[in-house]
């Protein structure tokens, strides 16, 4: 087996299981302890995973927010499919909200050349990315910037989104459970996220399966504000149901 699944199946147990030990899986895989440490320092490294005394738990498991630059080379493959089935979801004219998140950034990246739009954001690096694109309006919405998710908040986001209609927003999140709804680690950002939802025509949740299952401090919203959940296909598929069947529709790319 090569290292890279190996870490794969380790990052896949962590997260299921909500933890690993070192001895546990050099026994597993037939591999020294030493191997083993190589791979968690490897994860580590990643951002998905972190070093714990005998083993490593998943940073969703420790409320733990990782800096955009490391949620970027993080699930790319499964993010950049995500993006490509959102754009099902533009309406042919009018205004959509971006959430600052590094899935919706990969939308914004994608936006139609052709299609007339006006593009709400409190994302700092999604709006740089869409400043130059003519067929565009860009409304950055203002306030205190986070330096670890490069996003607006506090009363200036909130007015701003407050006196805001768009058709779509499409939103980012750092867990979901049919439980606890959608939830974000830091209480600023999640009241933002709640006033974009609230100011949608439609809401589409833009969300990768690592997401599902994890909680975190803050709730935005529930699943039944969601109108289209989109995810990928290494979602359970008994836990797809369950979210569908608070309302919205999933759709696994």
């Amino acid at each position: 087996m090569y290292a890279e699944e190996r870490q794969q199946i380790i990052l896949e147990r962590a997260r299921g299981l909500g933890r690993v030990d070192v001895a546990t899986l050099a026994e597993e895989f037939t591999v020294t302890t030493e191997t083993v440490r190589r791979d968690l320092t490897v994860l580590e490294r990643h951002g998905v995973l972190r070093r714990v005394h005998g083993g490593a738990i998943p940073v969703e498991r420790l409320g733990f927010e990782p800096a955009v630059a490391t949620r970027e080379i993080v699930m790319t493959g499964e993010k950049e499919r995500i993006a490509k089935a959102a754009l099902a979801e533009l309406p042919e004219e009018g205004t959509i909200l971006l959430d600052a998140g590094t899935t919706t950034a990969r939308v914004a990246e994608q936006l139609p050349l052709d299609r007339e739009l006006t593009v709400v954001t409190h994302s700092v690096n999604i709006a740089l990315a869409l400043a130059t694109r003519p067929n565009l309006t860009v409304m950055l919405v203002g306030g205190r910037l986070r330096s670890r998710t490069l996003a607006s908040v506090d009363a200036w986001a909130l007015r701003a989104l407050d006196e805001t209609f768009v058709e779509v927003a499409f939103m980012a999140t750092n867990g979901l459970s049919v439980e606890r709804g959608l939830t974000t680690p830091d209480p600023a950002e999640s009241m933002v996220k709640r006033a974009a939802v609230n100011c949608a025509r439609r809401t589409v949740l833009l969300a990768d399966h690592t997401k599902v299952g994890n909680d975190h401090f803050s709730r935005f919203a529930e699943l039944s504000d969601i109108d289209t959940f989109i995810t990928d296909d290494g979602i359970d598929s008994a836990v797809a149901e369950e979210i569908a069947a608070t309302g919205p529709r999933v759709v696994r790319v």
